[in-house]
């Protein structure tokens, strides 16, 4: 038994009661091409801040391609922006395609190694086709992310539209395009030129019509289901929508009638086998299955991703830690202490209902030096 804080204030007696979590899937599922977007684990013990424990997070991969899925690297899960460097990515997305043997990754492809202060046009290209270069050359499906620089640089959608041609025009094979919203990255306020998301879907999906024979999906993080679906339907034919909406993917990827999204969701980190067993639902046609998996998800990853979103990168390691994937809730630049401890505790009660301890004593005794370390007795 644990004593945990809840919000509001006081204290709740708890133990774990929760559904056990089911073994790793093993194959990938058929109905749907679904990725977790995969965080780095720090290494503790290191000399030096910031330094990644590679044979952790090397093993946490395994983890996700046990289950099935396939591994999203080097995006914003992996603190793109919040810690993790141009150096250190190329190394990341290095090791992890001498990793995958042929199963199924993609990689974020940023400019975050240009220098601070204002960027041309020019160099912003450049970044993006340096790391383009990276990561299609360790083999993986690029997936082209949302740019910082030339959020601060663009003055209307002209300048998206002409820095993405001109990068698509010259990209070698197709690619998946990445629209982080804003409750991700303030910094990415106004993207594609319009301060309306749905003004800005409209900017994308022309960007995507011009461009289909290259662009193979856009993963669509708005946190905004009625907008994401509106997107969906109105791309053109052989462009297909990833869902990564952490608020509301069971719905979004059950579909409807007029189609469905894949996947590339940082949550998935967190709750790979249920995920995969909720897939191979899906896949025998158990509508009501799948949804009997995910749904009890979707309100621990509502907790996760709370405001402020950016920080949802704390609870995903988290759970890493708590399901025994790595030895310690330490983070890269400190983001572990993004969180309180309040919050952490209902993750974990929040975890067990949905069935994502992989074991709820080892869970327990990890949570315990936690608490008693923020003054909890």
């Amino acid at each position: 038994m644990l004593v945990l804080p809840v919000p509001g204030g006081g204290l709740l007696d708890w133990t774990p009661s929760g559904p056990p979590c089911p073994e790793p899937a093993g194959a990938p599922p058929k109905s749907r091409v679904v990725y977790a977007a995969a965080h780095v684990v720090a290494d503790a013990l290191a000399g030096e801040p910031d330094t990644v424990d590679w044979d952790t997070t090397l093993a946490f991969r395994e983890h996700l391609w046990s289950c099935g899925l396939g591994v999203a690297e080097a995006m914003d899960t992996a603190q793109r922006g919040m810690g993790l460097d141009w150096p250190t990515t190329q190394e990341l997305v290095t090791r992890t395609g001498a990793a995958a043997a042929g199963r199924r990754w993609c990689a974020g492809v940023g400019t975050d190694q240009l220098p601070p202060g204002p960027a041309t046009m020019a160099s912003i290209v450049d970044a993006w086709r340096e790391q383009l270069d990276l990561v299609g050359g360790a083999g993986a499906i690029p997936v082209v992310m949302a740019s910082r620089a030339l959020a601060a640089a663009a003055t209307g959608p002209a300048e998206y539209h002409a820095a993405y041609g001109k990068l698509l025009s010259e990209a070698g094979g197709p690619v998946l395009l990445h629209w982080l919203g804003e409750q991700f990255d303030p910094a990415l306020a106004g993207y594609w030129g319009h301060d309306d998301v749905r003004a800005a879907a409209r900017e994308l999906v022309a960007l995507c019509t011009e461009h289909a024979g290259t662009i193979a999906g856009v993963k669509v993080s708005v946190l905004d289901a009625a907008v994401e679906t509106e997107f969906r339907r109105a791309l053109p034919a052989g462009v297909a929508c990833y869902t990564g909406d952490d608020f509301n993917y069971p719905g979004l990827i059950a579909g409807d009638d007029h189609g469905h999204s894949e996947a590339l969701l940082g949550i998935f980190d967190a709750i790979a086998p249920v995920a995969a067993a909720g897939l191979r639902r899906l896949d025998d046609g158990d509508l009501a299955g799948f949804h009997a998996r995910l749904d009890p998800t979707a309100p621990l990853s509502r907790e996760i991703f709370r405001a402020p979103t950016r920080h949802y990168k704390t609870g995903v390691v988290f759970l890493a830690y708590l399901n025994g994937h790595q030895r310690h809730f330490r983070m890269i630049a400190g983001q572990e202490s993004a969180r309180t401890i309040t919050h952490l505790a209902t993750l974990l009660r929040l975890a067990d209902d949905a069935g994502a301890l992989a074991d709820p004593d080892l869970a327990v005794a990890r949570m315990r030096p936690l608490l008693l370390a923020a003054g909890v007795a």
